[in-house]
């Protein structure tokens, strides 16, 4: 080979491991600290030079059309009120359940933190849902596990069925 391709291969060789820790450093940094808000921008309105007035934005404006009226999540006595820590660093912590929803993860806005290497920042949400609890996995790296059963849709929570989330367990009581 030449000296001009073994310099081209070198070279190339050199941009591909420059991109791959870049990569990785990048994944680190959203696994850390997430991922940024974006603002949406309002639609932009056109105005054509010949004419003084602005144009008409391009969507349709709005109808008034009456909100469907969408009933609350609500608890029943049969719905579970506690979750219960069975195994992990925080065993024996017992949370009251909100009315609606609870995130999980090692995040500290999460309503219930668990801070391991096995857990993402927003790992799982615990959401009432026609009166029953369902676990939903919000795209985690290692994982949530249902009775040993990775779950990867909403997924109904029986009472007393075990949630695994990295090296926690727990699970949902009256």
């Amino acid at each position: 080979m030449s000296e001009l391709t073994l310099l081209v291969l070198r070279l190339g060789f050199l941009l591909l491991m420059w991109a791959f820790v870049f990569m990785i450093i990048y994944a680190l940094r959203s696994d850390l600290f997430g991922n940024r808000a974006r603002k949406v921008q309002p639609p932009a309105v056109e105005t054509f030079p010949s004419s003084p007035l602005p144009a008409r934005a391009a969507t349709p404006a709005p109808v008034a059309t009456p909100a469907p009226q969408r009933s609350q999540p609500h608890a029943t006595a049969a719905t579970p009120r506690r979750l219960v820590i069975t195994a992990g660093p925080r065993e024996g912590l017992e949370i009251d359940l909100p009315s609606e929803q609870l995130t999980i993860g090692r995040s500290s806005e999460s309503g219930l933190v668990i801070r391991d290497d096995y857990t993402s920042t927003h790992h799982a949400r615990l959401m009432l849902w026609n009166e029953e609890w369902v676990i939903q996995d919000l795209d985690s790296t290692n994982g949530t596990f249902l009775d040993g059963s990775r779950v990867t849709l909403p997924t109904p929570v029986p009472l007393g069925s075990t949630v695994t989330i990295g090296t926690t367990s727990f699970e949902l009581r009256r």
